[in-house]
């Protein structure tokens, strides 16, 4: 019996570590427009999706260490970055002046009804997860602590290689 239920374990972790697709889900861009979450990710190499809130430090932290690594893994590899914040219907009007006061070069959707965050199951940001190509989410993370943002770049480029990410 016991190894019975070993063996039903390991079953659903194997079935638990398969990619999972990204559900389609309606986002705005920051100037109003209505786009697919599906339609944003990159068809020639690995896409990340960051999400965050502007009320949320460690997101900042985050997206601000990970800005240079982002520019060289795009050149590099296609790889594509998009901020998705979760900020709600009254506080979005803050997300564009925070994003361009720190500078940031990524593509920043908003999920103001938290529907891509529901349909993930995404509890708390910052929250990170990377796509293949094929658009399969094969990682996540969730926090942020600082050096994660190195792992994050060497994940994209594993991803970007056709490789299982490793960390």
């Amino acid at each position: 019996m016991k190894n019975l239920l070993t063996a039903l374990v390991l079953l659903l972790a194997v079935f638990s570590i398969q990619a999972q697709e990204l559900p389609s889900t309606t986002l705005k861009t920051l100037e109003g427009k209505q786009i697919d979450i599906k339609d944003a990710v990159s068809k020639e190499g690995p896409t990340v999706i960051s999400f965050w809130a502007t009320w949320c430090k460690p997101c900042i932290k985050e997206l601000t260490a990970f800005t240079d690594y982002a520019v060289d893994l795009e050149d590099d590899f296609g790889a594509k970055v998009l901020a998705v914040s979760i900020d709600d219907t009254r506080n979005s009007a803050r997300v564009a002046p925070l994003v361009q006061g720190q500078g940031w070069d990524y593509t920043v959707l908003l999920d103001e009804n938290q529907d891509l965050k529901r349909n993930l199951g995404i509890v708390n940001v910052p929250f990170t997860i990377v796509l293949n190509k094929e658009g399969e989410i094969v990682w996540k993370h969730s926090g942020y602590s600082p050096g994660d943002e190195e792992t994050l770049a060497e994940v994209v480029e594993e991803v970007a290689a056709g490789k299982t990410p490793s960390h």
